[in-house]
C-alpha cells in the first residue's frame, strides 16, 4: 500500500553574475561600453533591443534624445534599436501612474521583443523600478541594462535586484527580483545635476558606511566639506564606493531576494518611506532617508544602544552635508501628522513578512537588528526632532 504523502523534491541552482561597470560618457562617439554588453541572439546577428529614458534628463542635458538616436545609428551593424528612444516623466510619480507601466509594455509588444532581447533603461531610480518590472513581467523577463543618472540611483537606488511600482498607496507593492543584465554607471550624468540631486547619493553612501564600514564612515567625515561643493575626485569616490558596497551586500549577504525577514542596506528607511508617502512625495528618497537616519540615531542613543557622543557625530555630519533633520516633516498634511508616521513599522513588516526587523548601529560599522520598537521612545524620538531642528 502506498503512503498518504510523496515527496519529489530536485535542487534548483541558477548562477547570476550581477554586473557594475564605470564609465564616463557612455553616449560618446568613441565609448563602446553599452553595445559590448549586448550580444545577438545568434553568432554574427544584431541584438535588438528598445530604450527608455527619463524626460527631465533633457533639462540638464539638452539634445540627449538626438545623441542617443546617433549613438545607436552609429552601430547598426551590432545592435538594432526597435523604436526611437521613449521617454517617461520621472521622478517618483511615474511609479504611482499606471499608463506609464502600461506605455512600457505596450512599446515592447509593438517591437516584437523576446527574452533574448534587451531593455535598457536610462534614468533615476524611480524610472529604473518602473521599466525594470514592466520588462520583468514581459514575457515572463526580458534582460534590463541599468543607466542609473541620479546620485541616488548610481550610488545605491539603480544597484539592486528589485523593480517595483507603488500600489494601495505603498511603495514598491508591486514588483520583481531580477538580476539586471548589467548596470553601467556614467559618472558624467553626476557632474550636470542641480545640488538638491548631487547631495542624495552622499546619504545613502553614508547610510551603508554606517552599516558596513568604519573605514568608508571616517572617509566621509574627513571630506564632509568637499563633498558638500561637489568636489570631483572625493565625490565620485564615495559614490564609487557606495555602489560598491551596496553591490557587495547583494551579492554576498546570502539574501539577495529577501526571503528573511532582514533589510540591513534599508537603516533609517521604516520611517522614509512613510514620510515620501504622507508628503506626496515632496519630500525626496534622499531628504527622507536622513530624517529616518536621524530618529532612528536618535531612539538608539534614547534606549542607550548608541553613545550619545557618536550619535551627535553622526547627525552633525548628516547636518553638515546639507540635509535638514525637521523640515521635511512639515510637508505632511496628513489630518494626525507626524503620528501617522508609527505606521511605517507596521508597514514595513508587512512588506518584509514574518517579524519586524529594523537595523540599527552601535557604532559606525557595528550593525544590529531590533525586532521591535518602543512606541513612547519613537515619538520621544520626533518630539526631539521638532524641538532642536524644527
Amino acid at each position: 500500500m502506498s503512503a498518504r504523502s510523496d515527496l519529489v523534491s530536485f535542487p534548483i541552482t541558477l548562477r547570476h553574475e550581477h554586473r557594475l561597470i564605470f564609465t564616463r560618457d557612455v553616449f560618446a562617439s568613441d565609448n563602446d561600453t553599452l553595445v559590448n554588453l549586448l550580444p545577438p541572439r545568434e553568432p554574427g546577428g544584431k541584438a535588438r533591443a528598445i530604450v527608455f529614458w527619463d524626460a527631465g534628463l533633457a533639462t540638464v542635458f539638452p539634445g540627449l534624445a538626438e545623441k542617443l538616436t546617433r549613438w545607436f545609428a552609429a552601430r547598426a551593424d551590432r545592435v538594432r534599436l526597435e523604436a526611437a528612444p521613449i521617454a517617461l516623466t520621472g521622478g517618483e510619480g511615474v511609479k504611482n501612474d499606471f499608463h506609464q507601466l502600461e506605455q512600457v509594455w505596450q512599446a515592447i509588444n509593438a517591437a516584437k521583443l523576446c527574452r533574448h532581447s534587451f531593455v535598457i533603461a536610462i534614468g533615476g531610480g524611480a524610472v529604473l523600478d518602473m521599466v525594470g518590472f514592466g520588462a520583468a513581467t514581459a514575457h515572463r523577463g526580458i534582460p534590463i541594462v541599468r543607466l542609473p543618472t541620479t546620485s541616488l540611483s548610481q550610488a545605491d537606488g539603480g544597484l539592486g535586484v528589485k523593480n517595483g511600482v507603488n500600489y494601495f498607496s505603498k511603495k514598491n507593492w508591486l514588483g520583481a527580483f531580477v538580476v539586471p543584465h548589467a548596470v553601467v554607471n556614467d559618472l558624467a550624468f553626476l557632474h550636470g545635476l542641480p545640488p538638491r540631486d548631487r547631495r542624495a547619493g552622499l546619504i545613502e553612501a553614508l547610510k551603508v558606511a554606517l552599516i558596513r564600514d568604519a573605514k568608508f564612515f571616517e572617509f566621509i567625515a574627513a571630506r564632509v566639506e568637499a563633498l558638500v561643493r561637489f568636489d570631483p575626485e572625493p565625490y565620485e569616490a564615495v559614490i564609487r564606493e557606495s555602489a560598491r558596497q551596496h553591490m557587495e551586500h547583494i551579492a554576498t549577504g546570502g539574501d539577495p531576494f529577501e526571503r528573511g525577514s532582514a533589510r540591513p542596506l534599508d537603516f533609517g528607511h521604516w520611517a522614509a518611506h512613510k514620510l515620501e508617502q504622507l508628503s506626496e512625495f515632496r519630500v525626496s528618497h534622499g531628504e527622507a532617508v536622513a530624517v529616518g537616519m536621524a530618529i532612528d540615531l536618535i531612539y538608539a542613543r534614547r534606549i542607550g544602544l548608541l553613545p550619545e557622543p557618536i550619535a551627535e557625530r553622526i547627525l552633525g555630519i548628516i547636518q553638515r552635508l546639507g540635509f535638514e533633520l525637521f523640515a521635511p516633516i512639515k510637508e505632511i498634511r496628513s489630518p494626525s501628522g507626524r503620528q501617522d508616521m508609527l505606521d511605517g513599522l507596521e508597514e514595513f513588516r508587512e512588506h518584509l513578512g514574518g517579524r519586524l526587523t529594523i537595523p540599527m548601529i552601535r557604532a559606525p560599522g557595528d550593525r544590529l537588528d531590533v525586532h521591535e520598537m518602543d512606541g513612547p521612545v519613537v515619538k520621544a524620538a520626533f518630539e526631539e526632532l521638532r524641538e532642536r531642528y524644527g
